[in-house]
């Protein structure tokens, strides 16, 4: 694992189990780098194309089970974000910290940032990622006021918008960062995708950082072309109602399907009753007594 130029500048003592660098300590590591890419567990990364466009200079960023988009150990600049829980970091709890550490290896593996973005959430210590060097970031304070009442920001976008505030030399790309649902992997309720998408196109169409793989460019931008008398706030304003209405119209056809389907989730509930309680369900039940 590569080491930090400034690893003497921690937040916290070594003995502590947790490593808490200074926001001048992680500029100083990332900033080796030309380009920085934020892999989403998307069906949607196109790792050929990532490979090819990008120099060796580049950090690659992945999150939590890689092998949603890994197949075989990564050779590169990489460095695996796990995102915690209530119980700690996620693929610590579930025991899975050694199917996915697999995937990495070598002098060009930074190693593991444990982050929490949620004041519910707990770090794990770094001796719990079976050897390999841990640094943990606390993101609820940039967090707790920008996101949405009621959801929890995902790890991507949190570590967008902490790696923006950095101000690094190099180029923030985010590949794969499509919000949608696929037949393999599925997208959580818990998170606003739509607050998440709306800022990062608009930081994108900042400059601040560039998107690959689902949002390289904004559909609407044909309209502005074709119709270069109309004024940007008109083409939005029609392209909100437009919108509106079909949100309107699949609202309606929702209730119907809520309506036939009330005896089937009547059963469902009935049985769930009887399901054996979680690992996480008996830890927050244990920490309340």
């Amino acid at each position: 694992m590569e080491s930090t130029p400034s690893d003497t500048q921690r937040l916290a003592a070594a003995d502590s189990g947790f490593n808490f660098l200074t926001p001048e300590a992680w500029k100083a590591l990332l900033s080796r780098y030309s380009h920085i890419v934020l892999v989403a567990n998307s069906e949607a990364v196109d790792f050929e194309r990532l490979r090819s466009e990008l120099p060796v200079t580049t950090l690659y960023v992945f999150f939590n089970n890689v092998y949603k988009v890994l197949d075989e150990p990564f050779t590169g600049h990489a460095v695996l974000v796990a995102r915690s829980g209530v119980m700690g970091a996620n693929i610590v709890h579930r025991r899975e910290v050694a199917d996915v550490l697999r995937f990495f290896a070598g002098d060009d593996f930074l190693g593991v940032v444990n982050i929490r973005v949620s004041p519910e959430e707990n770090f794990s210590e770094e001796s719990r990622f079976n050897g390999t060097g841990a640094r943990h970031l606390d993101l609820t304070q940039m967090i707790g006021d920008l996101y949405p009442t009621g959801k929890i920001a995902t790890s991507g976008f949190a570590m967008a918008l902490w790696l923006a505030d950095l101000q690094l030399p190099g180029k923030i790309l985010l590949a794969g960062f499509s919000a949608k649902r696929s037949e393999k992997w599925k997208v959580f309720d818990v998170h606003d995708w739509t607050f998440e998408q709306i800022f990062l196109r608009l930081f994108a169409r900042m400059g601040t950082i560039s998107m690959m793989g689902g949002v390289d460019a904004s559909p609407y931008a044909a309209l502005a072309k074709r119709f270069p008398q109309v004024p940007p706030v008109e083409i939005a304003m029609t392209a909100a109602e437009v919108l509106s209405e079909r949100l309107h119209n699949a609202n309606s056809q929702i209730d119907r399907l809520m309506s036939v389907t009330k005896s089937i989730r009547a059963v469902e509930n009935f049985f769930r009753r009887f399901k054996p309680k979680t690992r996480k369900e008996r830890f927050l039940e244990k920490s309340k007594e």
